[in-house]
């Protein structure tokens, strides 16, 4: 699933794609709020660390789900 961050005063927003489920950036986010840091994992193993209070937003893309079969 494909993650989108929003750091304030930074132009350009931080783009990766991770295996960690929705509910489990959410959750990673939510804790972060306390004024931690954001702590999450791309998918090739790199790790991301955002301070929570530099967020702007945190854009959740779908869970990627794989068709069976052909379309018509």
């Amino acid at each position: 699933m494909e993650i989108r961050i929003g750091v304030r005063n930074v132009a350009r927003e931080l783009s990766f794609e991770t295996t960690m489920s929705a509910d489990e950036v959410a959750k990673a986010v939510a804790a972060a709020s306390g004024g931690s840091m954001l702590d999450l994992t791309a998918d090739k193993g790199r790790r991301i660390l955002i301070p929570a209070d530099a967020l702007g937003y945190v854009e959740i893309g779908q869970e990627e789900r794989h068709r069976v079969g052909f379309e018509a």
